[in-house]
């Protein structure tokens, strides 16, 4: 499985689901491993190719100079070699006027800006200003009708259009002062920003830029620190599971070993004639009547079943190591759901093996003091081992428990497998693994 996903430099999401954060982090820097590995590759080849480009450009270079062929400059009236300069050819704007033509430009459009906003501030405040004084009027002529006689409303009507069209070219003679003002404003300022352009153009001082540009490094600094950590850590723990197998003399070596470790058909059945059950025996002669191709991913509970009385049956996968029972932590096609719920109120410690629905393996669920972890265990090899945290590879699935009843699975959560999680139901879940 491991070897797939570095092939294929891509991980399901769902299965990717399944890892806790140091599973992920020890498969990235796997990942990334390999990354670096084919960069390598890839430049090794490119120098290889340019090399070689190189030596065919040199051969035909000799070529052409037997053959009269060669490239001549062009020359211009003067003899020399003819170049031309931006900015120094005929036509052509110097930099100064350049850079002049765009600083007061820039100046421009920010006065032409704020002389905008200070225009409708203004406008705003001239509105206001005569749409009160209109209605406090009207209110005063609305009141002073009630008292005059009905032949003086006319009169009165005069007056309120009067006192209007006063009021109205007040307003526009205000508007008038207030839009001459925002206008010399305008060019004031705009005078006063070419200025400070200019002087920030001389000493190249773009402090509230460099503000920004610190801080986006510092938060830049700050990320790769802790990716450089976690990869760091994930690396140690894979160098200290490493060292710690091979010390105890625990790491399967690949099929050579675990062929070793294994019976035969033949030698399994006397072995266990006196006390092994007949379901043994009968599981293993079926695995000579049927051609099994295991597909690239689960996708069903038959297949999966299919798949566990063809490969694991026979590696002993869930039986106790000198005997023919079924080990007490083995569990059969459970979600992740239900061994939790399995897992609930057990002491810190207690585990659990189930037969995953997402890789060719199984996952081992944890009980530990603030909730759960689940651990992927790769079996698609022929060796069993903790996808992304432990590189140690057991020639058995009671190997890697029995060994991770002793040696923690991750330094980080400092895992031991104390007590395993037995069956609640009857007939237990992993009776259709068996039929």
């Amino acid at each position: 499985m491991l070897q797939q996903i570095l092939r294929d430099m891509y991980i399901d999401p769902e299965l990717l689901a399944e890892l806790n954060e140091e599973q992920k982090q020890i498969l990235f820097y796997k990942m990334r491993e390999e990354q670096l590995r084919r960069w390598k590759e890839r430049e090794e080849k490119a120098r290889m190719e340019e090399a070689v480009l190189r030596k065919t450009a040199r051969r035909k270079q000799i070529s052409r100079k037997r053959n009269g062929k060669h490239v001549q400059w062009l020359r211009g009236k003067d003899g020399e070699v003819w170049v031309w300069v931006m900015g120094e050819a005929p036509g052509d704007k110097p930099y100064e006027q350049i850079s002049e033509e765009l600083i007061a430009e820039r100046a421009r459009q920010q006065a032409q800006k704020e002389a905008e906003e200070l225009w409708r501030q203004k406008e705003a405040e001239i509105t206001k200003k005569f749409r009160d004084a209109m209605a406090q009027e009207k209110a005063r002529i609305v009141a002073e009708k009630w008292k005059i006689e009905i032949e003086d409303r006319k009169a009165a009507k005069l007056e309120e259009e009067k006192i209007q069209e006063e009021l109205k070219k007040r307003e526009e003679e205000e508007r008038q002062k207030g839009e001459e003002q925002i206008r010399q404003q305008e060019e004031i300022r705009a005078k006063e920003l070419y200025l400070s352009l200019k002087q920030a153009q001389q000493h190249s001082q773009h402090s509230d830029d460099d503000q920004e540009w610190e801080e986006q490094l510092r938060r830049s600094k700050a990320a790769d620190e802790e990716r450089s950590h976690k990869a760091r850590r994930a690396r140690d723990e894979y160098r200290r599971q490493s060292l710690r197998a091979i010390q105890k003399g625990r790491v399967a070596g690949l099929s050579n070993l675990f062929q070793g470790t294994s019976l035969n058909n033949d030698q399994e059945i006397k072995l266990n004639n006196n006390s092994a059950s007949p379901l043994l025996s009968q599981l293993l002669a079926f695995q000579c009547s049927n051609i099994w191709e295991r597909p690239s991913r689960p996708f069903s509970r038959d297949v999966i079943i299919r798949w566990f009385k063809e490969e694991q049956i026979p590696r002993r996968a869930g039986f106790e190591r000198s005997t023919n029972r079924i080990a007490q932590w083995f569990h059969g096609i459970i979600s992740r759901q239900e061994a939790e719920e399995l897992l609930m109120n057990k002491s810190e410690g207690t585990f659990l093996v189930r037969v995953s629905e997402k890789i060719w393996g199984y996952a081992l669920s944890y009980r530990q003091q603030s909730g759960f972890k689940h651990f992927l265990v790769d079996a698609s090899g022929d060796f069993y081992s903790f996808l992304g945290v432990d590189p140690n590879r057991h020639a058995t699935l009671t190997d890697l428990i029995d060994f991770h009843k002793e040696e923690i699975i991750t330094s980080s959560g400092g895992e031991l497998l104390l007590e395993p999680c037995g069956q609640q139901k009857n007939p237990p879940d992993y009776s259709p693994l068996f039929e």
